[in-house]
């Protein structure tokens, strides 16, 4: 490989990783605010003697999110994991409210 074509890649490799970055810090911040909404949903079912889980709208946003990876050419089954992760993790802090 010429330098010339190792700094085209170098520069290449490095904008690529800056856009990783970013897009890392939105992952965060997103991830940080559905957590928000998701804690007012626990205390609030918490309020109310409310399940922690509801798999019906489980159920559903894993098929919408299923659907969504689909059009963004996303792996849905990377998709189905993440979102059953998160799904878990909500299900965990509803408990906690429960207590």
């Amino acid at each position: 490989m010429s330098q010339n074509a190792a700094q085209r890649a170098a520069a290449l490799l490095k904008e690529h990783r800056e856009s990783i970055d970013r897009l890392d810090a939105i992952l965060v911040f997103t991830l940080a605010e559905r957590f928000k909404h998701t804690q007012a949903v626990g205390r609030l079912k918490a309020e109310h003697a409310l399940p922690p889980s509801d798999p019906v709208r489980e159920a559903a946003q894993i098929a919408r999110l299923t659907d969504l990876a689909t059009e963004a050419d996303l792996d849905p089954a990377f998709a189905k994991k993440f979102l059953a992760f998160i799904i878990q993790e909500v299900i965990k802090h509803h408990e906690k409210h429960q207590s």
